[in-house]
């Protein structure tokens, strides 16, 4: 009986938090919004379980975190600086052919990672992409090549056969070649293994080689 009505006392007062936070969609959450979200809910779930706390503890620590971002909020929607300081800024990842490699070491962010956030935005081919941004929320925005667009150019499913310096033999595979055809591509562009950032093959078999 104890559960069921500090259950009931938390939601009502995690709704009034909310209210107080107001809403925002997920993929609109920052870095800040989330670690605010995370102690809420972990502040109301001690507040249901922990029976040997009082109940009024737990509503008192939701009801301050609530004002506390209520107040954070406001004060980033009056200063963009402190805006900036709080949720973080937008990071070039890519731009005009080339990886920003000290913006992925920054971000901690691997080629892997954005090329999955490229596909699933639609660009399956770094020859279409014009510039990627990782924004404050932690989502990822892609610029495609207007001149590719304009002339309706069809992309080409890509293979990342080398990333950060390994080669992905299960892509090489995939793509019915052999060790040796990569290594004759590196001994072509008198490069190595280890200095590339990123090698692709297209369809057609057009190779890209971004390098560290």
């Amino acid at each position: 009986m104890e559960i069921i009505l500090r259950s009931i006392i938390t939601f009502i007062v995690l709704l009034i938090t909310i209210n107080i936070l107001g809403k925002k969609q997920i993929q609109h959450l920052t870095m800040y919004d989330y670690v605010i979200g995370i102690t809420i809910g972990s502040i109301a779930a001690d507040s249901i379980i922990s029976t040997d706390l009082p109940i009024i503890n737990g509503i008192i620590s939701l009801i301050l975190f609530g004002i506390i971002g209520y107040v954070i909020s406001y004060i980033t929607y009056k200063s963009h600086g402190i805006e900036e300081y709080i949720d973080g800024e937008p990071v070039i990842l890519f731009y005009k052919n080339k990886f920003i490699t000290e913006n992925l070491e920054k971000t901690k962010l691997s080629v892997a990672q954005v090329l999955e956030q490229c596909r699933l935005k639609g660009c399956f081919d770094l020859n279409y992409l014009d510039c990627a941004i990782l924004e404050p929320s932690g989502g990822i925005s892609i610029l495609l090549k207007q001149e590719n667009i304009k002339k309706n150019k069809k992309q080409s499913l890509c293979y990342a056969l080398i990333i950060d310096g390994q080669v992905d033999y299960s892509e090489l595979k995939r793509l019915g070649k052999k060790e040796k055809w990569l290594k004759d591509i590196l001994k072509s562009k008198k490069t190595k293994i280890k200095n590339i950032l990123l090698l692709s093959v297209d369809e057609q078999g057009d190779t890209r080689i971004f390098e560290k």
